[in-house]
């Protein structure tokens, strides 16, 4: 589930992780390790930055023992910088 792209909410975001999380956004070298820099991450860069017309679509997950990768396609139209 991508609560982040379905609630706008930080904190709901957050509360779907593991104690030790960490984001990696390959393409842009974003994200952060932890719960606070991920809280601050989510709540001031990624969620108030995504253009209104943002739509997700999962193509696949994969689940490890320790790790679940997403791959999905996002599209927008862009109306605003994406600082992310």
């Amino acid at each position: 589930m991508l609560v982040e792209f379905m609630t706008k909410d930080a904190s709901a975001t957050m509360a779907t992780m593991v104690d030790e999380p960490y984001v990696n956004h390959i393409p842009t070298l974003t994200g952060g390790i932890g719960k606070r820099d991920l809280h601050r991450f989510y709540q001031d860069f990624f969620i108030p930055n995504n253009p209104p017309s943002m739509k997700v679509k999962l193509v696949s997950r994969t689940i490890g023992t320790d790790r679940v990768v997403d791959e999905m396609i996002i599209s927008f139209r862009h109306t605003q910088q994406v600082p992310w």
